[in-house]
């Protein structure tokens, strides 16, 4: 698996935000089963920069969270089967690495810090919850419709659980 991290913002990150991300990525693809190695661009910026992206890309002129671009549409969400074959490898996958493209993540620092203090948990469960939002996005799961709001919320939950991230209060 390669991350392409980068950072784009002056603010200061004070822990290894590179590991726990990285943690929360491989848990996504182990629970989703995904049969190939993967590649995933991050970017951390802030809310000036996701704002101009958020405009961009959704025409919506104001700073979000987190943005997902997924490189492949998934019939189904979470099922990688119809990417298995040959004649796709050229479309869906870096042809030096092998590694299937699944995506760009962009999260603004600048937001998660504050709904971190909003929700009153750390910066690393939010930077963890929001990645792990995304990772599903770039793997087919929408929140459009309540029920798959339902299946995306669970499944990020026990995500975060599993990796023993959980919401508890900062001291």
């Amino acid at each position: 698996m390669t991350i392409f991290f980068e950072k784009d913002t002056e603010e200061e990150i004070e822990f290894d935000y590179e590991s726990l991300i990285k943690r929360v990525i491989e848990k996504a693809l182990e629970h989703e089963k995904c049969p190939f190695e993967c590649e995933i661009n991050l970017t951390i910026t802030d809310n000036e920069k996701i704002r101009q992206i958020n405009q961009e890309y959704r025409q919506l002129d104001v700073p979000t969270d987190v943005l997902s671009f997924p490189m492949a549409e998934f019939e189904t969400p979470g099922d990688f089967s119809p990417f298995l074959g040959e004649e796709k490898k050229s479309m869906y996958f870096n042809l030096e690495s092998g590694e299937f493209l699944l995506g760009d993540i962009v999260i603004s620092l600048e937001r998660a810090k504050e709904q971190a203090k909003e929700y009153g948990h750390s910066l690393e469960r939010e930077l963890a919850f929001l990645t792990a939002h995304s990772m599903f996005h770039l793997m087919g799961y929408d929140h459009m419709e309540e029920e798959e709001r339902a299946v995306m919320e669970e499944k990020q939950e026990k995500l975060l659980q599993e990796l023993g991230i959980t919401r508890d209060v900062e001291d």
